[in-house]
C-alpha cells in the first residue's frame, strides 16, 4: 500500500490536539491507533468510511469518526473516505442504491423526471425510502466488505512483493562478495607462485 503517500496527506495528531476546536475531543483523537498505518487500521478504516459514505444519512463524517474510534482504526482515512459520496457523485450513487433496493423488494423503480425538485422528490419519498434505505444498507455492507479485504490482499501482496525484492538483493550481494571474495583468493594464489 502506498504508505508514505498516506503519512504525507494524513493530518499530524498533534496538530490536531492544538486546535482549539478540537481540543474537546483530546481524550478521544490522543489514541495512537486512531493514526496508525498497518494493515487492519487502514483495511478496517477503509470499511468503515466506504460504509458510512453509501448511508443516506446527515453528519456521515462524525459516524465515521465514531466508527473508526469504535474499531480502534485510522480516522483520518475513514473520514476521508465519507466524501466519496460528495455533492457531484451522490446521485448516482443514491439513485444506484435505490435501484438495489427496489430490485430486492421486487418493486418497480421509479423513473427519475428529467428536472427533479425538492417537491417531486418529497411527493415520491414515502415510495421511495424503503428501497433507497434497504438498497443503501445491503450496498454499503457489500462495498465496505469487499474494501477490507481488497486493502488485505493488496497489502499483503506488496509485503511480499518488497520481501522478494530485498531477498533478490541479498542474494544479489552475496553472490557478488562471493566473486569477490574468490577473485581475491586467485590473485592472492598467483601472487604466491
Amino acid at each position: 500500500m502506498p504508505r508514505r503517500l498516506l503519512k504525507r496527506l494524513m493530518p499530524e495528531p498533534d496538530a490536531l490536539k492544538r486546535k482549539k476546536s478540537l481540543r474537546f475531543m483530546h481524550h478521544l483523537i490522543a489514541d495512537p491507533a486512531l493514526w496508525a498505518l498497518s494493515r487492519r487500521t487502514v483495511a478496517n478504516a477503509c470499511m468503515v468510511g466506504l460504509f458510512c459514505a453509501l448511508l443516506p444519512i446527515p453528519f456521515q463524517m462524525v459516524v465515521a469518526a465514531f466508527g473508526a474510534w469504535a474499531l480502534r482504526c485510522n480516522l483520518a482515512l475513514s473520514v476521508g473516505l465519507v466524501w466519496v459520496t460528495n455533492p457531484l457523485t451522490m446521485p448516482v450513487v443514491y439513485y444506484a442504491t435505490y435501484r438495489v433496493g427496489a430490485w430486492m423488494l421486487d418493486t418497480p423503480a421509479r423513473v427519475m423526471p428529467d428536472q427533479v425538485s425538492a417537491a417531486w422528490f418529497a411527493n415520491q419519498l414515502e415510495d421511495i425510502l424503503p428501497a433507497l434505505a434497504l438498497g443503501s444498507l445491503v450496498s454499503a455492507v457489500v462495498l465496505a466488505l469487499l474494501a477490507n479485504m481488497l486493502v488485505r490482499l493488496l497489502w499483503r501482496y506488496q509485503v511480499v512483493r518488497n520481501w522478494r525484492s530485498r531477498r533478490k538483493a541479498r542474494l544479489a550481494a552475496r553472490r557478488c562478495s562471493k566473486e569477490q571474495s574468490s577473485h581475491q583468493n586467485a590473485e592472492q594464489d598467483t601472487d604466491k607462485l
